[in-house]
């Protein structure tokens, strides 16, 4: 095996959005760095589920349904 070809591994602190912090390993900054986080699994709607609306604007779900609604995967 070739001798450097590997980054630097290291132990890193992780700062969520929250103020909250954890130890992890990382190859990013140098030892003792502190990564701050924008978007954490504590504040992100992908991870709380977040204020997820329909809207249908100008018409758009009608223009889709009136387009391809007599689409069908039946074999006929």
């Amino acid at each position: 095996m070739k001798k450097d070809t590997h980054p630097d591994y290291h132990m890193i602190k992780v700062q969520m959005t929250n103020g909250t912090t954890f130890e992890t390993r990382s190859t990013w900054g140098k030892e003792g760095d502190t990564l701050q986080l924008d978007i954490d699994p504590s504040s992100h709607p992908a991870w709380t589920g977040g204020n997820q609306r329909l809207l249908d604007q100008g018409g758009q779900v009608a223009r889709f349904n009136k387009r391809f609604g007599g689409l069908s995967l039946k074999k006929g």
